[in-house]
């Protein structure tokens, strides 16, 4: 009888961790799910820092690259003689590529802090850069237009 309880505890003890494990597999994190919804090819694979900027308090910056100063490990931003923002990761000046598509850090004082999702940075080299990417890549996401469409359509809903 006392073999029996011990097989059968042993058993359920067994079960229960062979679903626990299951279970973790199945479900993502928002990282994970935000880097399968915006990243692709080579941006997707590549190990990096996500930030959800849309969950972040970011209104009060021009340049997105002023407010991630400070926020991810290794990464500084300096300001040249004519105003640009030069992002480098462990003292390598950074390739910056939004939506995928490689830009000039001065590009950033364009864009809207307001239009960006997601950023990514990898800090090791990016085979997706000119010349590997030795010195990083920071890779920005804007706002699908699909995205946009459900915000509204929600916010209308009484």
């Amino acid at each position: 009888m006392k073999k029996i309880l011990l097989i059968t505890a042993l058993f359920t003890i067994g079960f229960s961790t062979v679903a626990q494990i299951n279970l973790s597999r199945s479900s993502k994190s928002n990282t994970e799910i935000l880097n399968d919804q915006y990243a692709s090819g080579v941006f997707k694979n590549s190990e990096g820092t996500i930030i959800d900027v849309e969950k972040e308090n970011v209104q009060a910056y021009f340049n997105i690259l002023d407010w991630l100063n400070g926020r991810v490990a290794g990464l500084q931003i300096y300001i040249t003689r004519t105003g640009t923002r030069v992002p480098v990761i462990r003292g390598s000046a950074a390739t910056i590529f939004v939506d995928e598509m490689r830009m000039d850090a001065s590009f950033l004082n364009s864009l809207s802090v307001n239009d960006i999702a997601m950023i990514k940075v990898i800090k090791g080299p990016f085979a997706g850069a000119v010349g590997n990417g030795g010195g990083g890549t920071i890779a920005i996401y804007t706002i699908k237009a699909e995205d946009e469409d459900e915000e509204e359509s929600q916010s209308q809903i009484p």
